[in-house]
């Protein structure tokens, strides 16, 4: 209590004598500096966001995407290669005991495992510290976790056969009719598994197209054989037939 002109009676000294409204100002009182989110800022937003999806559509259009053959489901040395995001988890699957009879501990103990760690990290990690030498768990956590994925995603990058990527996937535009007899033959025989279904080449045999063979030498190989892929005797069927295939390999041109 306060003695004298003026006397104020306050019950909590905490509690002012005259309180204002906690009314929040309104955004006409500071001109040039807010603006109201409807249909100001928002309509900014959609304005610059379309320039951004043009900018990514003609960049579609002008730089085309890499395609490559077509899918052949019968060349099983068909090597595929994820995105770069996905390649450190792609180099894991090639270590022993990750893949095989492991696979489960690649795909899903290992990952689970690394993500989790960095799901907690905030759990484990409960202090107030700002700066990373404060704070060793999570600092550590995430370090390892970026040191890992770097280090996995080099790894796969240098040991990808780069050169054999190329040519499995080139496109070789080649026509010929699927009702040929020698066609026919072909897919009946155990040439496709090596050469494909579209006989430019598959998993472990080279392509069938433009090879300038004569018949009498194709008929000779697929008899003797050719080493290192080429067994002897890979040809199951009779001599007529045998002729009809050849003939029909050795009439394939690439355009």
């Amino acid at each position: 209590m306060h003695r004298g002109k003026g006397m104020k009676f306050v019950g909590d000294s905490r509690v002012p004598a005259e309180r204002k409204p906690n009314i929040p100002k309104d955004y006409s009182e500071f001109p040039g500096k807010t603006e109201a989110f409807w249909p100001n800022f928002l309509l900014k937003e959609w304005m610059v966001g379309a320039v951004f999806l043009i900018g990514y559509l003609i960049l579609t259009i002008v730089h085309e995407s890499p395609l490559e053959k077509k899918a052949d489901p019968t060349d099983a040395g068909y090597i595929p290669l994820p995105d770069w995001y996905f390649l450190f988890l792609y180099q894991l699957l090639k270590y022993k005991y990750a893949a095989g009879d492991y696979v489960l501990i690649g795909t899903v103990i290992i990952p689970g495992l690394a993500f989790g760690a960095l799901m907690l990290a905030p759990f484990l990690d409960k202090g107030l510290e700002r700066r990373p030498s404060k704070r060793p768990i999570a600092t550590g956590l995430m370090l390892l976790g970026l040191i890992s994925v770097t280090y996995l995603t080099w790894e796969s990058v240098v040991t990808h056969d780069w050169e054999k990527a190329k040519t499995q996937g080139k496109i070789v535009d080649v026509s010929f009719d699927e009702n040929d007899p020698g066609y026919q033959i072909y897919q009946k025989q155990s040439c496709v598994g090596c050469h494909g279904n579209t006989l430019s080449g598959g998993a472990s045999g080279p392509s069938l197209i433009g090879t300038g063979l004569k018949p009498e030498e194709i008929m000779k190989i697929a008899k003797e054989g050719k080493p290192p892929g080429m067994p002897p005797n890979a040809f199951k069927g009779s001599d007529d037939e045998l002729k009809q295939l050849a003939e029909f390999i050795s009439k394939l041109e690439q355009k």
